[in-house]
């Protein structure tokens, strides 16, 4: 059988499988039943099954300036990440809770009077030197005010089993096709270990999606508005996914050339003539997008774009300007945002974060650097991130010298010990540290999708889950109301 390592009884980390004395934790009583009948052999097989799926679907991500080639497979890991029903709504609540407060704030930015701003809410200043903040933007309303309509949020745990967001994603957040697919493979490689739960399904996806597009579409579009996914094309990290969702959808995946702007109305080039375009759902980043607007220089966009959207006649998602909401310097202002624009008490805590700018946090933090994260807001990906903890006196050294250089770009937070599960390395199922990326829909309502993105820090000791910095990803169960771990796992028989 395979070895099923259990945390260390001193580990600080929460561990999702296994409690502080050893005992499992009842969600995943079946689950580790079933695996501690797998021998690693099985397992490894098991394993080879997905890959070769993975491979034969073009299921791929891209790491760029790597001398091993920049695609790679999607790693996915076996042993899957179970979050009970009611823990679940609570997650829910706190998403969607905060989804809307940063709705709120975009819309009160480019199609309101600044209210927070003007409140001291948050600096009007720290608004307006982010990089994701965009003049182009003020005045372009987006119906139902979803300048977000796809959100990707990211969640940890600590060590006490609180989940706390860590970062916003409000540009173009990816990796839901990868949920869906990780589903899909998981079903095939393990037919019988679903026997011992219910499990919300993710196959839904395209169409919830779809539905929050139509509900955003102009006035005047009809039932049927038609929608295209924008891309940069075939080498973008994320075109597969691009791929993906424009099939789940049953919508065009188009390119810049594809589309045109006459008189303020966006047209579908085809076969047939000119097709008038009512939503489009971009993954191209906001500087690309129209070169008459943004940079000149851009062949990936549409000409013209910014001035239909200002005339109403298509919806543009995500918005522009959204990159302000999801600066990592607003996000210790989150909170406070839940706060003013709804009136409640935020349910999902931020993790601690420190803005350098202030000379009393900063001193703060440069007296425990070595305690600390210590990011740069404008990076994405794991990228420029150093852990104190695990740096060099020189690494540090560079670190504070480039916070005082430019202290609006940097923020320190504290190390936040992710909760860990189980994951096959090197022959053994130990634990590694992983996160969540749940994603929320908003059109004329805003929606969790269940589960999300889990990624695993497969390297032992790493916080950094990112796939570009080695990590992996597990298939997320979100239980059934009434679901439970009826502990009675039979052999799971390979076929």
């Amino acid at each position: 059988m395979a070895e099923l390592r259990k945390p260390d009884a001193e580990f600080p980390a929460y561990d999702e499988a296994f409690d502080r004395d050893g005992s499992i934790r009842p969600v995943y009583a079946a689950i580790v039943e079933r695996f501690s009948n797998f021998d690693t052999a099985e397992l490894r097989r098991r394993e080879g099954i997905i890959e070769e799926e993975f491979r034969r679907q073009g299921i791929t991500f891209t790491v760029y300036g790597d001398s091993q080639g920049t695609e790679r497979t999607w790693p996915m890991d076996l042993f899957p990440r179970l979050i009970a029903a009611a823990e679940w709504r609570e997650i829910e609540r706190g998403l969607s809770q905060r989804v809307t407060a940063l709705n709120r704030f975009l819309a009160d930015i480019y199609t309101g009077e600044g209210a927070a701003m003007a409140d001291g809410v948050v600096p009007a200043w720290l608004v307006q030197s982010s990089d994701g903040f965009e003049r182009n933007a003020f005045g372009v309303s987006v119906p139902h005010d979803a300048h977000c309509v796809i959100a990707g949020i990211d969640l940890v745990r600590d060590a006490e089993g609180q989940y706390r967001v860590l970062e916003d994603n409000l540009r173009n957040p990816s990796g839901i096709s990868y949920v869906i697919e990780n589903r899909a493979a998981m079903t095939k490689a393990f037919p019988r270990v679903w026997e011992d739960h219910t499990v919300e399904p993710v196959s839904q996806y395209g169409r919830m999606l779809r539905t929050a597009l139509e509900s955003v579409a102009p006035t005047g579009s009809g039932d049927k508005p038609l929608i295209v996914i924008l891309t940069p094309g075939i080498y973008n990290s994320a075109y597969f996914e691009h791929a993906f969702l424009a099939r789940e959808m049953g919508v065009e995946l188009v390119e810049g050339p594809d589309l045109v702007v006459d008189e303020h109305v966006v047209y579908l080039r085809t076969i047939e003539g000119l097709v008038p375009v009512d939503v489009i759902y971009r993954r191209i980043d906001d500087s690309f997008l129209d070169p008459v607007s943004f940079r000149p220089d851009s062949t990936l966009g549409v000409p013209g774009l910014l001035g239909a959207m200002r005339a109403g006649t298509v919806t543009v998602c995500n918005s522009i300007g959204n990159g302000v909401a999801d600066d990592k310097a607003i996000h210790p202002y989150v909170t406070d945002l839940i706060r003013y624009y709804l009136g409640e008490q935020p349910i999902l805590p931020n993790v601690e974060t420190y803005v350098m700018w202030e000379p009393d946090q900063r001193e703060a933090a440069f007296d425990r650097l070595d305690e600390l994260v210590i990011k740069p807001v404008g990076e994405s990906g794991g990228y420029g991130i150093v852990i104190g903890r695990d740096a060099s006196d020189e690494e540090l050294a560079d670190a504070r010298a480039e916070i005082e250089r430019d202290p609006r770009n940097w923020v320190v937070q504290e190390v936040v010990e992710l909760s860990t599960l189980a994951s096959l390395c090197d022959d053994v199922l130990e634990p590694r540290h992983l996160d969540l990326r749940p994603f929320v829909i908003t059109g004329e309502r805003t929606q969790v999708f269940p589960g999300g993105l889990t990624r695993v820090a497969m390297r032992k000791g790493s916080l950094i889950v990112n796939s570009s910095q080695g990590g992996g990803s597990k298939d997320t169960w979100v239980l059934a109301d009434g679901a439970h771990s009826n502990g009675a796992a039979a052999q799971d028989s390979a076929r």
